[in-house]
C-alpha cells in the first residue's frame, strides 16, 4: 500500500544542517540522467532524495531499480533519478545506520529501512510531506504516458547514437533519416 504525504514545501540542506524550506521551484543536485519537468525546476535540493529514498523503503523493502522506477512513475515521468543518484543514497543510508540490506535475489541488493532510518524520517515527516506533494503535482501536469513515451525517445536516441558510431554509407544514412521522417508524420496522424 503506498502512503502518500502532503504538505506545500520540502526540505533542504543550508549551510546550517539539515532544515528550512525549499524555494518555490526548488533547486537540486542536476545529476546526468535525471530529467526535470520545467514548470517545476529542479526536485530535490542536495540531501533531499535521502529522505525520500527512506519514506519509499518505509512502505516497503525495495531494490534501487525498483527505488528508481517508482519515482518516475510518482512524478508521471518528470523525474527519474540516474542509478548514479540512487546507490550512492543507498550507500550513504546504510553508512549512515538508517537502512540495512534485507537480503534478496542474487546480484540485487534488497534495502528495508531500521528503527533509527525511522527516527530520522520522524524527525523531517514535513518537509518528507513536501517533496511528495511536488512530485504528485508533477504527476497531474505530465498526462498519461509520459514515462512509457520518455523512455521510447531514449531507446531510439540510443539506436541511433549506436548506429552512427559505426561507417555509415549516403544510402543507409537515407534510410535512416526516412524511418524516423515517417515515424514523425505516423506520430502527428494519429
Amino acid at each position: 500500500m503506498h502512503r502518500h504525504f502532503f504538505h506545500e514545501r520540502g526540505l533542504h540542506r543550508s549551510r546550517h544542517g539539515w532544515g528550512g524550506r525549499m524555494g518555490r521551484h526548488g533547486e537540486g543536485h542536476g545529476e546526468r540522467g535525471e530529467r526535470r519537468h520545467r514548470r517545476f525546476g529542479r526536485f530535490f535540493e542536495h540531501g533531499d532524495l535521502r529522505f525520500v529514498v527512506l519514506a519509499l523503503l518505509e512502505e516497503q523493502p525495495r531494490h534501487g531499480y525498483e527505488l528508481i522506477k517508482e519515482l518516475e512513475e510518482r512524478t508521471g515521468g518528470a523525474y527519474r533519478p540516474s542509478p548514479g543518484v540512487v546507490y550512492p543514497t543507498l550507500s550513504l543510508l546504510e553508512d549512515e545506520g538508517f537502512v540495512v540490506q534485507a537480503g534478496g535475489e542474487t546480484g540485487r541488493k534488497l534495502y528495508q529501512i531500521n528503527d533509527a532510518g525511522k527516527a530520522e524520517l520522524d524527525k523531517h515527516r514535513t518537509a518528507v510531506e513536501g517533496l511528495f506533494a511536488r512530485m504528485e503535482e508533477a504527476a497531474r501536469h505530465a498526462g498519461p504516458g509520459r514515462p512509457r513515451v520518455g523512455r521510447a525517445m531514449m531507446n531510439l536516441g540510443m539506436a541511433l547514437k549506436n548506429r552512427m558510431q559505426r561507417p555509415v554509407t549516403a544510402e543507409q544514412l537515407d534510410r535512416i533519416v526516412q524511418m524516423i521522417d515517417d515515424t514523425a508524420a505516423e506520430i502527428e496522424k494519429s
